[in-house]
């Protein structure tokens, strides 16, 4: 009997994983729809021409692509960020989930578009890359937006 407890156990816990896993990738994508279309109103240039220019593509499709599969990407680290011991104990309404993305887009914003993306952009020699740091108040707003609905999505996704 002590084996089927421990099989249990573990059942649950991969079945767990695999819900946070797949909450995260949806939520990403979720979340980088409604940021994607804040970017094309807001910052049409950015998803046309700069995002894509990270792999050497143009283009408003290819940059919705490439702004999607990151999103994805983010939204995957975010659920093993959440589901780590010291966060998750921060994670336990909608409230507080969708707050720890928030923060979570925040810092998205600082270290991959404020930092790693302009330094990206000029390495591959794109003739519009930003400067280093380049902390946009515009930008910020669509990572907060971001991380907010990452949050909140991924919340209801594992409840």
């Amino acid at each position: 009997m002590g084996s089927e407890v421990e099989v249990d156990s573990q059942v649950s816990t991969e079945q767990e994983t695999d819900v946070q896993w797949k909450a995260g990738i949806g939520a990403g994508l979720v979340a980088g729809v409604v940021m994607g279309i804040m970017l094309t109103v807001m910052m049409g240039p950015v998803i046309a021409a700069a995002i894509p220019a990270l792999w050497g593509l143009n283009g408003l499709a290819a940059g919705w692509g490439v702004h999607l599969v990151n999103s994805a990407i983010f939204g995957l680290v975010f659920a093993a960020i959440v589901a780590s011991p010291p966060v998750r104990q921060y994670t336990g309404s909608l409230g507080r989930t969708t707050a720890v993305g928030v923060a979570y887009g925040v810092v998205i914003w600082i270290v991959a578009a404020g930092i790693v993306m302009p330094i990206w952009l000029q390495a591959v020699g794109f003739p519009m890359a930003p400067p280093l740091p380049n902390f946009n108040p515009m930008s910020l707003v669509g990572h907060v937006v971001y991380g907010a609905v990452l949050g909140g999505v991924y919340s209801y996704a594992t409840r």
